[in-house]
């Protein structure tokens, strides 16, 4: 346990605060002020004109060390109120002490180094206030706390609600597919019977040639027959039962959806704009990775809230840091600070795609620079490659047709909002190495990548979505049998357990061919989204050429697995999402996916890409034309 060490004198002579603040924090170099942790989170309950006192839960401790031994400075964010962003300081450390070896819990006593004067005499002039209306401040928070019980109260109230909601709907799913199955089995056994008619006619036939047993044929084939009438008499009746729960189940399905929505609205930072991409799980809590921007800003889009979508781009604009030229696949939700410091091809596509809708739909034409310096770095990778591919990232050997695929959509859609024909070569040019690296046409399966034949079912979808059904025709490349190979091969069918204990089957698509896993089948909300918005897409294409019934087998596979993704509706679990409708990354978390990392931690995680994806399916909406 580290001892309370005194390194210089302290001045008390300045007013203390007694109220609790987050303080973010993040330890830098002693000379260089190189960063030396990520951003971290602690509180403090005595703060002052020349320093503050530091509370830490669950310090690491090697970073404990670091600041035992004086070998860092500190970093400050602090989160006080009525001030509309969190003072920044830089602090150097002054004293440690371990109050709970258990925990890892620690004070520590810092001075500030730097800090703005006018901020620091804000800070005082609070504390001084704070003191001067101690009374009054007891009755307001008297006043906010009964406010609070009473939020609270309507919360509760709306977070059951939306709970009863979401079960009511996956209930009359399961309804839905026992009426279904059913007709399935009358049907069946109607077909037995009518069999067994054609025998007796037969027999009635010969019965008459030879003038025997006719009577007694007569009445077994009367009997058949009206076995056969009762039969249709109950498959009505439960047509009519499922045409009511049909109906039900679309008013319940609407209502989701609408709150899918609300959700995905609820999560959105209102200081940076971007929205959390995982609200279960501790590891990743605060991270919105780029790709999840591009899918909620597109979804705001699509729905008319161009405010909600510009906070999104704005950010990407004015704050995001940039690494090599693009965009990190990830920053924290809270300050936009770097997540993860890795820098990869399809996350910025994916914001260029984003930005792209944006001005489709709203004609405004802010972001479109934006989207043109993403492509001018992607198009300096492609001129890397003499095929003309696009590899993962700056920093990285491999190729993704996923990546690939993103690209020749969004250039496709630069040209069609600039008309400049540099974006028609490079669509074309990326069209050339798809053809050349991950399309066997002797072979359906696609490549996941250059020199790679893993099976992954997003390159299965994407191909409808990014190339289309009538561009693959004429590649030669049959979209029907792409999206049997898909089917064969990715959909799994499983048992889900259920937040409040249920379990029950579900029906959908995995990351990959599960026969090649050892932890079983998982279905993905994303991918079998995916899936869903590519039989939307090949059902329009048929029904445009005229082809109904073909069309008509798509419209009914997209509408199946749609119902089958209902089924993993959860109420979010955190409070800020008040129970509103969300959907998990996957049935399994902590699960391998096949392509190198696993589902978020934390059981039913509520996921921005599952949740988001789903939406799009619904509406048959395509981020990746326009």
């Amino acid at each position: 346990m580290f001892k309370k060490k005194y390194h210089g004198p302290e001045h008390r002579k300045y007013i203390r605060l007694d109220s609790v603040f987050p303080v973010g924090f993040r330890l830098l170099g002693l000379d260089d002020l190189k960063v030396m942790s990520d951003w971290l989170q602690g509180f403090t309950n005595n703060i002052g004109k020349g320093g503050l006192c530091l509370a830490i839960n669950n310090l690491k401790p090697e970073l404990a060390t670091l600041i035992k031994d004086q070998k860092v400075k500190v970093s400050l964010n602090l989160e006080m109120p009525l001030f509309q962003k969190p003072v920044a300081a830089l602090a150097t450390v002054i004293w440690i002490q371990e109050t709970d070896s258990a925990s890892q819990t620690y004070i520590i006593g810092l001075a500030y180094e730097k800090i703005d004067a006018s901020y620091n005499k804000r800070i005082i002039r609070y504390a001084r206030a704070k003191q001067s209306f101690f009374p009054a401040t007891l009755l307001v928070i008297f006043i906010l706390a009964a406010g609070f019980g009473i939020n609270a109260y309507f919360n509760i109230k709306l977070t059951r609600g939306n709970k009863a909601l979401v079960e009511q709907l996956v209930k009359v799913t399961q309804e839905v597919r026992l009426a279904n199955d059913k007709i399935k089995n009358i049907n069946k056994q109607a077909q037995d019977l009518q069999l067994k008619i054609k025998v007796s006619e037969e027999k009635i036939k010969n019965a008459e040639k030879e003038k025997a047993n006719l009577s007694q044929l007569i009445k077994e084939k009367e009997s058949l027959e009206a076995q056969v009438a009762l039969l249709k008499n109950k498959e009505s009746a439960i047509g009519t039962e499922l045409v009511s729960l049909g109906q039900k189940k679309a008013q319940l399905a609407k209502a989701n959806f609408d709150k899918m929505y609300q959700w995905l609205k609820l999560h959105q930072n209102p200081r940076t704009g971007l929205v959390m991409s995982f609200e279960g799980d501790s590891d990743i809590a605060n991270w919105a990775f780029v790709y999840d921007q591009s899918l909620a800003a597109q979804a705001y889009t699509y729905f008319g809230d161009l405010d909600r979508a510009r906070k999104i781009l704005d950010f990407f604009v004015q704050k995001a840091q940039k690494v090599d030229g693009g965009f990190l696949n990830a920053y924290y939700t809270s300050d936009g600070s770097p997540a993860e410091y890795i820098v990869h091809s399809g996350p910025n596509i994916w914001l260029g795609i984003a930005a792209l809708q944006y001005t489709r739909k709203s004609h405004d034409y802010r972001y479109l620079g934006l989207a043109e310096d993403i492509a001018r770095e992607i198009m300096k990778l492609q001129n890397e490659d003499s095929d003309g591919g696009l590899r993962g990232g700056p920093s990285t050997a491999w190729y993704a047709t996923e990546h690939n695929l993103d690209a020749y959509a969004f250039f496709n859609m630069l040209y069609k909002v600039t008309r400049k024909k540099i974006y028609i070569e490079r669509r074309d040019k990326t069209l050339d190495w798809l053809i050349k690296h991950t399309y066997d046409k002797g072979d359906v399966p696609i490549k996941r990548g250059k020199g790679d034949s893993t099976i992954a079912t997003d390159t299965y979808a994407w191909s409808l979505a990014a190339i289309g059904p009538k561009k693959l025709k004429e590649l030669e490349m049959n979209p029907d049998k792409i999206i049997e190979f898909a089917e064969k091969n990715c959909l799994v069918e499983i048992f889900y357990q259920r937040p409040e204990g249920r379990v029950i089957k579900i029906k959908g698509f995995d990351f990959a061919a599960q026969r090649h896993l050892s932890r079983g089948g998982i279905v993905s909300s994303e991918w079998s989204a995916q899936m869903v918005l590519a039989f939307k897409i090949m059902a329009k294409f048929y029904n445009n050429k005229g082809i109904l019934d073909k069309g008509r087998i798509y419209e009914n596979k997209a509408n199946e697995y749609l119902t089958e993704l209902t089924k993993m509706l959860i109420s979010s679990p955190s409070p800020s999402g008040q129970g509103e409708s969300c959907l998990p990354y996957a049935t399994q978390d902590a699960a391998d996916t096949g392509h190198g990392w696993v589902t978020p931690r934390g059981s039913y995680t509520g996921s921005v890409s599952g949740t988001v994806y789903t939406l799009f399916a619904y509406y048959g909406y395509n981020p990746l034309e326009f």
